[in-house]
C-alpha cells in the first residue's frame, strides 16, 4: 500500500484529506501529486496569496475541499464554496483570482492532451 495515497495493488484508492493537507508539491510544481492511474492524475492544490498556474494540456476538474473564492475561466467568473466542483477545458486560460486563506482543492486531470472530444 502506498502510504501517501492509500492505494493498494488491487487497484483501490483512498486519499485522506488530512494527508493531502500535509503534502507538499515538488519544487517544480504548484500542486502535490497524490495519485496517477491511466489517464487520470489526482493532485492537491492550495495556493498561497496568488494563483500562478498556466493553461493545461488536459481537461481538469476541481473539487473544492475548503474555502471559497472566484475561478476565472477566460472572461467568465465562477464563484465557488466548499463542496463545489469546477470544470476547466484543456488549454483554457484560468486561475483562482480571489480565494480565502484556507482554500484547498483536489485537481483531477483526465483524458488526452487537447481535451476530450466534444460530441454534438
Amino acid at each position: 500500500m502506498n502510504e501517501r495515497t492509500g492505494s493498494s495493488p488491487d487497484g483501490g484508492l483512498h486519499i485522506e484529506l488530512a494527508k493531502a493537507l500535509l503534502a507538499r508539491p515538488s519544487p517544480d510544481a504548484l500542486a502535490a501529486e497524490m495519485a496517477r492511474r491511466g489517464s487520470v492524475d489526482v493532485e492537491f492544490y492550495s495556493p498561497h496569496l496568488i494563483d500562478l498556474q498556466q493553461p493545461h494540456e488536459r481537461d481538469e476538474l476541481y473539487v473544492v475541499m475548503r474555502g471559497n473564492g472566484v475561478l476565472s475561466v477566460g472572461p467568465v467568473e465562477h464563484r465557488f464554496v466548499t463542496g463545489d466542483v469546477l470544470f476547466v477545458p484543456a488549454k483554457a486560460e484560468h486561475r483562482f483570482t480571489t480565494f480565502s486563506a484556507d482554500f484547498a482543492t483536489w485537481v483531477i486531470f483526465y483524458g488526452p492532451a487537447g481535451g476530450e472530444r466534444t460530441i454534438s
